[in-house]
Parts: C-alpha cells; structure tokens; sequence
C-alpha cells in the first residue's frame, strides 16, 4: 500500500518540500540565508592591569593592550572584519564628569594606536558613552540627580574627536541621548575626518540582559539608578523605527538593535522599513546564557552559536557584535 497522500484526479500532484531537503547539497543550493566571518563583529575588553578572565561571561576575557593586539590580529587572520572596543576603566580615573574619556592618551586610544601600528587588516569600532569613565556609572552626565541630553552631547562629541584622532574606523555611539548623532557628525566633519563611519545604537533598548557586560568593564557596581529615561522601553516596538529615522537622518552610515535575539522582530521592521545597513549586538547576557547552557551539556555549542547567528541574518541583519565571533569563524573555516 502507497504512503503517499490520496489520489486526487485532476488536481496537481501533492507539494512535497521535503525533496529540497533530502540530500545536504540541495539544502545548500537552496538556502536563503548564509552566515559567513565576514558577519561577525568582534567585541572585546581592552584593560589596563585586571587581564584575565571574566567570571560572568565564562569563555571571554580582559586583555592588556599587548595583548589585544594579538588576539585582534588572530580575529583577523580567522575574516572576522571588525572589531569593537570597550576598556575597563582603573576605578581612580572615574570622574562625576567621565573626563577620562576626553583623555587622547586614554586606554581605548592607545589600545587603537597599537593596532593600527601593528598594520591590522580590521575596522576598529569604539564605543561613545560615558559610563566606562564616569563615577555615577551613567551613559551621560548628571546634574541635580538627572542625565541631562545637551551638556551630555558636547561631552560625546569631546570624545568620539579623540578616538577618531587616534585613529578609529567606526564611532559608535551607544549613549540613546537625543540629537547625538547629528552633533558628533558635525564635529568630526568639522576636524576633517569625513571619512569616519558611525554606526549608531539607533535603538538600544534599557534591558536586563546587559549585566554580565557592566561586571567586564566596571561600571554594574557603580551606577546609580536605572537607563530607563533615555534607553527605550521593551514594550516599544514602533518607537524603535522613530528611532532609526532619526538617526539616519542625522547621518548615521550604520544602525544597530541592541539586545539581539529577543529583538529580532525590531531588526527585521528596522531593516524591511529602511533598507540601510542593520547590526544586532548578541549581548553579554545572551552569551552568558548560551555559554552556560552549553558549558552544562544541555545545548551543542557549535551547533547552537551558529543557528543563533544565522536567525540574526534571517531576521534581516547584515552583521552581528558577538562574543562567539573568533569561535564561529573557526567553525566556519572548517566547514
């Protein structure tokens, strides 16, 4: 007896998608979506004395700036494009006024001279927010116990200059203060560097996902109070796209979704409604979670960091920031 579907005379043979599936090279020929290294952002910890690895993101580590030339240099031996700065402060140098930012002999600025000396073929992205420098552990500055928008973009603007000055491919501003984008693009064309890219968090949401990254550079002990007056509310999905718009508008060459995987329905309008070039950042948090599932046994590690990363390119993202960046682009070398 036949274990097809019945006999319908007249009609046109039953679909039968499973044929596209059969053999793993019609699956290949018939894929939508395809993830290479070239997709992958790096971010990494850049420290000056506390390398070393992170507890709450077990896996990732602190490097000194020596180091971290190394380890970039691998990431790009391995394709992984870019990468993206973020410094553990020393706790002495955290101001009220995050002025350490400012500093053109800071860590991050000289961990950027020392990769561009080493003649690295990657983009370096940095970071713009204050929280790695200020004492109150906030994005922007405070006054009379608010984050206050305007004093806080002249500070932005202060220290996209000097990471561009020192060499910066990408400023990426992270901040979600009001008209940042247009004020840093003003300031950078204004020093001649027109030709520095920002890729902007143009819709970074206040989440609870971001805790093992506050623990990596230092600032989850000393913030006082919450992001949620300036970072977007999770319950807001149309709000993002205002978002986005905005910042295109003021000049933003590249816009990011940040957390990822529970944002993929954000990434997807940003990208269907825009057409620009989309980021997702895979979060601390995120990472922790996968990590410890696979570090238990409960997930397989290789298989579950790619299909991750593939559903951020189905959802429409040209490029995610992942911790697994080094890791996935091994495993897609191999095949």
């Amino acid at each position: 007896m036949s274990n097809g579907p019945p006999a319908n005379p007249g009609a046109f043979p039953a679909a039968r998608p499973r044929r596209n599936r059969r053999t793993a090279w019609s699956r290949r020929l018939t894929a939508e979506n395809v993830l290479t290294a070239a997709d992958l952002i790096w971010p990494c910890f850049v420290t000056e004395a506390g390398a070393g690895p992170i507890e709450a993101m077990p896996g990732v580590s602190r490097y000194t700036v020596s180091q971290l030339v190394d380890e970039v240099g691998r990431a790009a031996d391995l394709g992984v494009p870019a990468i993206a700065l973020f410094p553990q402060t020393d706790a002495a140098l955290k101001t009220e006024d995050a002025a350490e930012a400012f500093n053109p002999e800071n860590l991050v600025c000289r961990a950027v001279r020392a990769i561009k000396e080493a003649k690295i073929d990657v983009g370096v992205i940095c970071d713009v927010a204050l929280d790695p420098y200020s004492s109150h552990g906030q994005d922007g500055l405070v006054q009379n116990s608010e984050v206050v928008n305007d004093p806080t973009l002249d500070a932005l603007c202060e220290q996209a200059l000097v990471q561009a000055e020192a060499g910066c491919d990408v400023i990426a501003p992270s901040d979600m203060m009001d008209g940042r984008v247009g004020r840093i693009r003003t300031a950078l064309d204004a020093r001649g560097l027109q030709h520095v890219q920002i890729l902007s968090y143009a819709a970074k949401y206040a989440s609870a996902f971001y805790g093992p990254f506050r623990d990596a550079v230092g600032s989850g002990a000393a913030l006082k109070g919450d992001k949620k007056t300036y970072q977007m509310d999770p319950a807001n999905g149309d709000e993002a796209l205002r978002e986005v718009a905005l910042d295109i508008a003021e000049g933003a060459d590249l816009v990011m979704v940040k957390p990822g995987m529970p944002y993929l329905d954000i990434v997807a309008a940003v990208k269907r409604t825009f057409g620009v070039p989309t980021y997702a950042y895979q979060v601390s948090g995120e990472y922790s979670m996968l990590a410890g599932a696979c570090d238990a046994g409960r997930l397989d590690r290789r298989a579950a960091v790619l299909e991750s990363l593939l559903c951020f390119k189905r959802a429409g993202a040209d490029g995610v920031l992942t911790y697994f960046a080094r890791e996935a682009a091994e495993w897609l070398r191999e095949g």
